[in-house]
């Protein structure tokens, strides 16, 4: 690699004298910069990032962990982390857990020992498993979709009783009475707090939960969760149900296809997270709409504020409804 040294034999000059220029130093005569930085160039000089990195006790660099890149969930967040730390000049290093906490924090401390400056973790469970580990790494993390109960660290999150309750008064208003809730074990936090929110929303309708309706969830792929749970609620008489999120919908809404099963008519459906692909299933399906690029951008913001000393407070985002063509009125 050529080096300022190289360039300095070059020019003539002292490498005090290229390092200066090569920065744009009005010490430097404006002829003698450009000629140095003309000469930078044919030579094919590149800044070495390890040595800016080292002076400036900053690598620039984010490592963000996420459950799998399969998951539709994470690409949006991703962009949202991406498109902060780009324009404060960071790069993002992403890595994966595949929903195991001990590879989880594996993970995170490898990202340590490559000297991040922060870490970003998607749907983490570490907080809870690991925290006396996690207070020794002395850098910032911040949690998106926080799994462990209480609070720790800092993190940015979804309002997921109000979502699910969005999801189940829009079924109520439609009528429905007998609404099923599928939820999943590999995120725990978040789906007792969607069934909280399926539950108050009942409960402010006069109605009581049936436990005969909340099929016990399995550790199986989500697309064949929804399916597994359609053969359970068809002996419930459940004329609608919400899924803790659109890929448990869409396995719910491929099962009633192979089943012959009408939706909405016989059976409306719900999801949560609006990925893009639930628009364009059919029917389309009616979700909760999680702002996710909102998220992966105040994680970073957070970040950011984080290392440069600033106070931070934790984020918590409402969702939305979005209605579409799996979800209709109660036929009598």
């Amino acid at each position: 690699m050529v080096t300022i040294k190289d360039i300095a034999k070059a020019a003539g000059v002292s490498h005090t004298t290229v390092s200066r220029a090569l920065k744009g130093n009005p010490v430097i005569s404006p002829e003698t910069r450009a000629r140095i930085q003309i000469l930078a160039r044919e030579m094919g000089y590149t800044p070495s990032a390890v040595a800016q990195s080292m002076r400036a006790q900053r690598t620039h660099t984010v490592g963000m962990v996420v459950t799998t890149i399969a998951d539709p969930f994470v690409v949006q967040v991703v962009e949202g982390v991406e498109s902060v730390a780009r324009a404060a000049g960071y790069s993002v290093l992403l890595c994966t857990s595949h929903d195991d906490p001990d590879q989880e924090i594996d993970v995170v401390e490898t990202l340590h020992r490559r000297r991040v400056d922060v870490i970003i973790v998607t749907s983490s469970r570490v907080g809870s498993l690991y925290p006396e580990r996690l207070g020794q790494l002395r850098v910032p993390i911040v949690l998106i979709n926080n799994q462990s109960e209480g609070q720790y660290l800092y993190s940015v999150a979804v309002d997921d009783v109000q979502g699910a309750q969005l999801a189940v008064e829009h079924l109520l208003k439609l009528g429905h009475r007998r609404i099923g809730y599928v939820g999943t074990n590999r995120r725990p936090r978040s789906s007792r707090r969607r069934l909280a929110g399926y539950e108050k929303a009942l409960d402010q309708a006069g109605i009581e939960p049936d436990p005969a309706l909340i099929p016990p969830p399995v550790s199986k792929a989500d697309i064949e969760r929804g399916a597994e749970a359609l053969a359970h609620l068809l002996t419930t008489d459940a004329t609608a149900v919400f899924c803790y999120n659109d890929l448990i919908a869409i396995g719910l809404l491929l099962a009633c296809r192979q089943r012959g099963i009408a939706v909405p008519q016989q059976l409306s459906v719900v999801g949560f997270d609006d990925i893009e692909s639930a628009q364009f299933v059919s029917p389309a399906l009616t979700t909760v709409n999680q702002p996710r690029l909102q998220l992966g951008q105040l994680a970073m913001r957070m970040a950011l504020d984080l290392l440069n000393r600033q106070e931070v407070q934790d984020q918590l985002l409402l969702c939305k409804l979005v209605v579409r063509e799996s979800t209709g009125p109660l036929k009598l």
